[in-house]
């Protein structure tokens, strides 16, 4: 039985931590989302265990941290369902060659170095336990996201929502994201099914299936539901519930697949119907909850897995600057490169790469993942999650310096309008 006064004790220091370190990081001009990343990271072994070990170990003892951990992944379950249902396939469309083109190499470049760095970490980082294939793979993966939420706020608190680089860099983070998962789901599928007794291609055949189900007959059913909104002006609370069970299905239904609860979540969100007002209604039932309680749950218990004195001497720490300069080198360099290419003027080349390095959230969901299916080890946990910080600390003064305030208003050359508003999407990342 879990200790009811631990647990709402942890849910109270986090919720003070988080929403005190998000502040001040917004008077230095970042994201609170970052501030709350950091405070995860300050409440783990890497701060908190290393200055005050005692309270830290009465406040978080180890046999509470399942508990947490469940709370906080119902959290990343509805987050990933909002993250989802803030993806808009007209993006890509919208803003034609030099979104198709940044998007691809956005993934290709970071990939295909992480790759290539995998031969080197393999051997020092990793044993036979995991097969080199799918450490390569999630490397790779994991240094291809870019986090749609985090990156969208950014672009609201600059008035760049709809600037040309700002729906350029959102169509290709959007192509990012759901390209980026779909890698993942592959090689969490390739990874357990070698444990399991079902053939890998019974288990890719349940997850296509799963999958054409859900795009041709259970978005019908939620297309009716925007029907109804659109004639009622509102959706009853039966509905809203049938909306949070069909989330919690779809999670359950990929687990059982052999994927990960959250593909199923992001997929729903992903196939809901994208009229502005039901997004937004939507969101608004939703994302409170969520973002102000639940996340910061995770931000705790994956500091509480980070520990950065795992990460000692020269040769660590020549790995984790490695890490950074491939990860940062393949995304911001290959964005900025491919952008270019399409005739989009240096400056704001460099500027959307900037944009397209920014990671997040979604990078520590991706992290987690891999210690769970145990294909990285805590220290390279470790350096992986101080790269998605530096990352995403750097996207704004480095956006600061790039882009100046007449380019960051360039108006959009391209036809059409978004559907879907960016800023309620972007209060999921924060």
């Amino acid at each position: 039985m879990p200790n009811l006064f631990i647990l709402v004790l942890q849910i109270a220091v986090v919720l003070v931590i988080c929403r005190v370190a998000g502040t001040l990081f917004q008077k230095i001009h970042q994201p609170r989302v970052v501030g709350e990343m950091f405070a995860g990271i300050m409440l783990g072994p890497s701060l908190l265990g290393w200055v005050a070990p005692h309270f830290s170990a009465y406040l978080f003892p180890a046999s509470s941290l399942g508990f947490l951990n469940a709370l906080s992944q119902v959290g990343v379950i509805i987050f990933m369902f909002l993250v989802g249902l803030g993806i808009n396939p007209r993006e890509l469309k919208s803003q034609g060659h030099a979104a198709v083109l940044t998007s691809h190499v956005s993934i290709t470049a970071p990939f295909v170095l992480a790759t290539f760095l995998a031969l080197y970490l393999y051997p020092r980082l990793s044993d036979n336990s995991v097969a080199f294939t799918s450490f390569a793979l999630f490397m790779g993966a994991a240094m291809s996201i870019t986090a749609f939420p985090v990156l969208e706020r950014i672009l609201n608190e600059r008035n760049m929502l709809q600037s040309r680089l700002g729906t350029v860099a959102i169509a290709c983070a959007a192509v990012d994201d759901v390209t980026g998962w779909c890698i993942l789901a592959y090689i969490v599928v390739l990874i357990r099914s070698a444990s399991s007794e079902t053939s890998i291609w019974v288990t890719l055949g349940g997850v296509v299936l799963f999958a054409l189900i859900m795009i041709y007959g259970v978005q019908r059913l939620l297309k009716r539901f925007a029907t109804i909104f659109e004639a009622q002006g509102g959706l009853s609370e039966n509905i809203v519930a049938f909306v949070l069970i069909l989330v919690l299905a779809s999670a359950l239904c990929t687990e059982s697949l052999g994927i990960h609860l959250l593909f199923g979540s992001f997929l729903m969100g992903a196939i809901m119907p994208k009229k502005q007002r039901f997004v937004r209604y939507l969101l608004d039932r939703f994302e409170t909850v969520t973002v102000t309680l639940l996340l910061p749950l995770f931000f705790a218990f994956t500091g509480l897995r980070t520990n950065i004195a795992l990460v000692k001497g020269s040769e660590m720490w020549m790995y984790c600057a490695l890490i950074l300069l491939v990860a940062t080198a393949g995304k911001l360099g290959g964005s900025m490169l491919a952008s270019w290419i399409t005739g989009m003027p240096a400056r704001e080349a460099a500027g959307l790469g900037t944009l397209m390095n920014t990671r997040g959230l979604m990078e520590l969901v991706i992290l987690n993942i891999g210690l769970d299916i145990k294909v990285i080890s805590p220290a390279l946990f470790s350096m992986m999650v101080m790269m998605a910080l530096i990352t995403t600390f750097m996207t704004s003064p480095v956006l600061e310096l790039l882009c100046p305030d007449v380019m960051k208003r360039k108006p959009v050359q391209a036809e059409g309008s978004r559907d879907v508003p960016l800023e309620p999407a972007a209060a999921a990342g924060d």
